[in-house]
């Protein structure tokens, strides 16, 4: 590349880029060459995308969650009993949600780029917002399993293609706090899903204050056909309020558009001395190396084969890092320990919270109601943390101190739970808890995009990632099991084991990735050329690990 000069965030004010090109439905950047930047304000580009994508991005994101963990809601208000279901059959609905969630989430990642944004979304909004309406309406165990499952066919795209939609426009250190914006949507979620639970389910003293028996219609059912269809109508609208890339944002003024692409493209090699284009085209061999990396699996199977060796697996895994050579495609092993010891609290919360509430001695509705307090304070502590995040440009602390609190709030659990009556202790434990769930999550996701490099890498990774990552939540689906109540000592117990998993594989991570960015320091440069560093990713030398 020719020399240019800076502006003070370290990218050019006048640089080259490819010729426009549109093939097999995949928008190419438009040119831009020798487009002049020094007249672009960051701080009002930033603004201008975060106005324009965060708020759609967080409804959808909201009514997901929200028509993914209403099953709870709807259990304490007569579901189990109006079904027939046992509390297995219960547990089972649950869990196979999260079959076909997470088998379908890396087809649909790939499929999100090369269908464009505007229209996948909104499409498989549509599809999970009729199949959450359908929910209403099942008689049975059995309708309602199928249901379930095809609720997380419909699904699985949303959560991977918008966190991989976000690193299409924000660099790496942005990428947080526009992670946690839109996450925070789950925390919302929750108490919306208490709120509104509460006013349609309950009977109250006139026909226009419930949906109880409205239509011939028990109230749980309202729950699900309400949601479902406020799920469709907002899908409509997302078609036209979706932007597909920062090359194609008429919101945006042309240096504007240019300065946001070549930042992206770069971002990775910044730090190096040696400024180095990320890739964007496309290769199977980015899919076949994530789905062929025995490692991911074996990691997988020594973790979730059973809780009780969990202690031993997390020493293999410390050992291994001590004494062995770990690539990239290893470390998302031991992203999915993280990932597992932030999911299936966060699951088990989301899916039981309303039943475990109502153990402690309350009322149907005033469980919904308690609810309420706990997500919004960690919706608040979401985008706190991570804002905090990106301006220290660090991931790990963060993570370790938000699941530092997870553990907390579950030992207190335990331990009131144990000790028997004291409800309020249980419920600060579970306030706790969540309070470190919330922030965790989004800073995990967005620690390994940061550390993955290659559009299309990026893609298959974060899915697979997220993908394998949510088969916490069948495992969690079965945690808190009706026989245990009302102190759930094993559901809390087992969470407790997957947050220690979790904190022992964050330090690893961090141990790891300051090695390798120090031995890449230490390496001559030039060893390869440009273009061989852009097709290696992040294993190129120029690439800097986020820690």
């Amino acid at each position: 590349m020719a020399p240019y000069t800076t502006q003070d965030d370290g990218y050019p004010e006048k640089f080259p880029l490819p010729a426009p090109d549109v093939k097999d439905g995949a928008i190419r950047p438009p040119e831009y060459s020798g487009v002049d930047t020094s007249g672009v304000d960051p701080k009002k580009v930033l603004l201008k995308m975060d106005l324009h994508l965060i708020p759609m991005l967080a409804l959808l994101y909201l009514l997901s969650f929200l028509d993914r963990g209403n099953i709870g809601n709807a259990r304490i208000e007569g579901l189990v009993d109006s079904l027939n279901m046992t509390g297995p059959q219960y547990n089972w609905c649950l869990t196979v949600f999260f079959f076909t969630y997470c088998l379908f989430e890396v087809p649909s990642n790939l499929l999100l780029k090369r269908l464009r944004p505007s229209i996948w979304l909104p499409s498989i909004m549509v599809a999970w917002g009729t199949v959450m309406t359908l929910m209403g309406i099942v008689q049975d165990f059995k309708g309602l399993l199928i249901a379930r499952l095809f609720l997380g066919v419909t699904e699985a795209g949303l959560y991977p293609g918008v966190a991989y939609y976000i690193t299409m426009w924000y660099c790496r250190t942005e990428a947080q706090f526009r992670q946690a914006m839109f996450f925070s949507a789950a925390s919302v979620a929750g108490a919306f899903s208490g709120l509104l639970a509460f006013a349609i389910a309950l009977p109250g003293s006139s026909r226009s204050q419930k949906m109880d028996g409205v239509g011939g219609y028990e109230g749980w059912r309202w729950i699900f056909i309400l949601e479902g269809i406020l799920t469709v109508v907002v899908a409509v609208i997302a078609f036209f309020t979706i932007y597909d890339f920062p090359e194609t944002a008429k919101f945006l003024t042309e240096p504007e558009r240019a300065w946001v692409v070549h930042r992206l493209r770069y971002q990775g090699s910044k730090d190096s001395g040696q400024m180095v284009a990320e890739s964007e085209h496309f290769k199977w061999q980015y899919v076949r190396d994530a789905f062929t990396d025995w490692q991911i699996y074996l990691g997988l199977w020594s973790t979730s084969d059973s809780l009780f060796f969990l202690p031993y697996s997390s020493s293999l895994h410390l050992i291994q890092y001590l004494y062995g050579s770990f690539s990239n495609q290893e470390l998302t092993r031991d992203y999915n320990s993280v990932y597992w010891g932030i999911v299936c609290p966060l699951y088990g919360t989301s899916l039981f919270l309303p039943s475990i509430i109502r153990e402690l001695g309350y009322t149907s509705s005033t469980a919904q109601l308690l609810t309420v307090p706990i997500y919004i304070t960690a919706a608040v502590l979401a985008v706190a943390v991570a804002w905090f995040s990106d301006r220290s440009g660090q991931r790990s602390p963060y993570i370790f101190s938000c699941m530092c609190a997870i553990g907390i709030g579950f030992i207190i659990c335990i331990g009131a739970s144990a000790h028997g009556g004291a409800p309020g202790a249980v419920y600060a434990g579970i306030f706790i808890a969540v309070c470190g769930i919330y922030p965790a999550f989004p800073g995990n996701v967005t620690w390994i995009s940061n550390n993955l490099a290659g559009s299309y890498k990026r893609s298959a990774g974060m899915a697979i990632h997220i993908g394998v990552g949510n088969l916490a939540g069948a495992m969690a689906s079965n945690f808190y099991r009706q026989s245990d109540s009302p102190k759930y000592l094993l559901g809390h117990g087992l969470e407790l084991g997957f947050v220690a998993v979790g904190l022992c594989a964050v330090v690893g991570l961090r141990w790891n990735y300051s090695r390798i960015n120090g031995r890449r320091e230490q390496m001559p440069p030039g060893e390869y050329s440009d273009a061989e560093n852009s097709d290696k990713g992040d294993r190129a030398p120029t690439y800097r690990y986020m820690l």
